[in-house]
């Protein structure tokens, strides 16, 4: 089985975001760029399915900028076997992305579609389920277990109400949670190795997909600065505060 592992670029997690100065979008200036979090999660457990010998291949895809290569190429140093990047300069809606990567699996025929729940920039949380819903494909949501038996999938997901199980038939859409595994890091003769794996790189164009944007940013602004404490001196002043805050009955 062919797995397809959709991978994004990102402030990197540790990094605090600024907002620019005529309050149009996030400064990417000088910042340094990471994998999506979800989608590391990701590209890890198709390298698990694979050294299972559930997976025979697998195909990491990146739709954005140019850079986006040095994301395709830690996958690729992770354990992902060749590379795709659509690269384009504008910024991809997920509407926009999950057409993208429906007509690459129409191409690759893989047999599972593995990518993180949200990304960490936009937290959308839509890319996989609008991708399930294009295809016509199963989808399991919010993984913390992934078990491949035969053509068959089950997916323990994360819900309000605890965990829940589902058996998804194959083809199938499955997005990761926190909680599925820890990603590896890549060790250094495997990212001397990857420079040499291949990596396509195509348009929007290339696949007919209009990935105009559909939705206009009015304004960023950064959230509100927390305001300091105070200290009190016993329990009768507090219940006094919390009063004038209408907080206590």
């Amino acid at each position: 089985m062919k797995i397809l592992v959709p991978v994004k670029r990102v402030i990197d997690y540790n990094v605090k975001p600024r907002v620019k100065a005529d309050g149009t979008g996030v400064d990417l200036a000088n910042v340094k760029m990471s994998m999506n979090p979800f989608d590391e999660i990701a590209v890890e457990e198709a390298i698990r399915l694979k050294e299972k010998g559930e997976a025979t291949e697998i195909v990491a895809v990146s739709i954005g900028v140019a850079k986006a290569q040095e994301t395709l190429r830690t996958a690729l140093a992770m354990g992902a076997d060749r590379a795709i990047l659509v690269q384009t300069d504008d910024e991809v809606e997920p509407l926009g992305v999950a057409k993208l990567l429906a007509k690459i699996v129409a191409e690759e025929a893989p047999g599972l579609v593995i990518l993180g729940k949200q990304a960490i920039d936009d937290d959308s949380n839509q890319t996989g389920q609008m991708l399930a819903a294009l295809l016509g494909w199963a989808q399991g949501t919010f993984a913390s277990k992934v078990e491949v038996d035969g053509d068959t999938v089950n997916v323990t997901r994360e819900v309000d109400g605890g965990l829940e199980t589902v058996k998804l038939k194959t083809p199938a859409i499955v997005t990761t949670d926190l909680r599925l595994n820890e990603p590896r890091y890549a060790s250094l003769p495997n990212i001397m190795k990857a420079k040499s794996k291949p990596l396509a790189t195509k348009a929007p164009a290339d696949f007919g997909v209009d990935v105009a944007p559909r939705l206009t940013t009015l304004k960023v602004v950064e959230p509100p600065q927390r305001t300091a404490g105070i200290k009190i001196a016993d329990v009768d002043e507090l219940v006094a505060k919390l009063k004038v805050m209408g907080v206590a009955a």
